[in-house]
């Protein structure tokens, strides 16, 4: 056994609590260092951990241009309830509508329409109809995808805030690009498909909806990357997680960093000012 202060060699059968070699009691040392050491690392772990939420707080709820995103991002999603297009038919032992948007592909699993709309298509009295609906359907996807990934992006935006809030902002103009083309191939169907008594084709304005919801998405994304979107971190923190990283990949041994590891001016006052009001606590507690 070596004592864990000088490293002296201290024999199994010395049972003394302190060494022979340099005096210091040995379980209370040890109980030292071992205090040092998880005051390091709490040290160096509060600032990493306060960096993380210090870029949660800025991605969410730092800045009222973060709330607004988190609204416009859930209020892409809802403008995808307002219909693109819809379709209607009246045949015999069959009446029933196609709307191109979320509420009405729900209700066509629900009814089984959308089952129906490859032999719909393929009808001489319907296909027009069918077909004309359909091309609404496929930009709807398309702009529903667009969707999942914005608010994808939005939850990990954390993660990187610029890098996430570039990405949304060319994710939004990708989207309207789309809102665009979806609008005017709704108009364009319109001319290919008239309403006969079996069947009609009818324009909605969902395209529009979301198109208005990705150039708001597109425009508050563009304005805060020119504002800065990085957090502003406490002093030293920044240098605090390096030295985390060091001493967990083995660079930088725990027992050869000082305490604290890192302070500045205003973290020493506050120590002080701790300390201060403990003994002052202890004092007052011994008085009564």
């Amino acid at each position: 056994m070596k004592c864990p202060k000088c490293g002296g060699e201290i024999p199994f059968y010395n049972l003394k609590p302190n060494c022979m070699h340099c005096g210091v009691n040995i379980m209370y040392f040890s109980q030292q260092e071992g205090l040092i050491r998880d005051a390091k690392r709490t040290e160096l772990e509060g600032g990493a951990a306060r960096m993380v939420i210090a870029r949660v707080k800025a991605a969410f709820i730092g800045s009222k241009s973060a709330v607004a995103r988190m609204v416009l991002v859930m209020a892409a999603a809802a403008a995808l309830l307002v219909p693109f297009a819809a379709a209607r038919y009246t045949v015999p032992f069959f009446d029933g509508k196609f709307s191109v948007g979320l509420i009405g592909l729900i209700q066509g699993f629900q009814n089984g329409l959308l089952l129906k709309l490859p032999q719909l298509a393929k009808s001489a009295v319907l296909a027009k109809q069918t077909l004309a609906a359909l091309a609404p359907a496929a930009f709807l996807v398309v702009i529903a995808l667009i969707d999942v990934a914005i608010f994808a992006a939005c939850l990990l935006s954390f993660l990187d805030l610029t890098r996430s809030t570039r990405f949304m902002k060319n994710a939004s103009l990708a989207g309207m690009i789309v809102c665009v083309l979806a609008q005017a191939a709704a108009f364009g169907m319109k001319a290919t498909a008239p309403d006969t008594a079996a069947a009609g084709y009818s324009v909605g304005y969902g395209a529009l909806a979301a198109l208005a919801m990705f150039l708001a998405l597109f425009l508050l994304n563009r304005s805060m990357l020119q504002k800065g979107v990085e957090p502003v971190y406490k002093e030293n923190d920044v240098k605090r997680r390096e030295m985390l990283l060091k001493v967990r990949a083995g660079e930088v041994d725990l027992d050869d960093l000082p305490l604290p590891v890192f302070e500045s001016e205003e973290e020493h006052e506050e120590r002080l000012k701790a300390l201060e009001e403990a003994l002052k606590a202890e004092e007052e507690g011994k008085e009564l």
